[in-house]
């Protein structure tokens, strides 16, 4: 058996969680033990996107520069606002 926390938060933020838990069928304790599970740390991000720009790289030989990504953005903005206006 693991040992519970206890976390200080405004009321209304406990309110909400425990209204989602209960929505989902869940104790707020299971709901908050469920989060935290599908939660990344700021670490974990970092690592996923390097794991990510390696099959990239794999996949279609490399990412796109900076220069080239801004170009590829524009050119979604510019189809975009071309499809919006019809």
């Amino acid at each position: 058996m693991t040992a519970d926390a206890n976390v200080r938060m405004p009321q209304a933020a406990k309110d909400r969680f425990a209204a989602i838990a209960a929505a989902e069928g869940l104790s707020l304790r299971a709901y908050l033990a469920r989060l935290a599970d599908t939660l990344l740390t700021p670490a974990e991000r970092a690592a996923r996107a390097a794991e990510a720009k390696v099959g990239l790289k794999a996949w279609n030989g490399g990412a796109p520069t900076a220069a080239e990504q801004q170009d590829l953005d524009d050119e979604l903005d510019r189809r975009l606002a071309r499809a919006t206006a019809r």
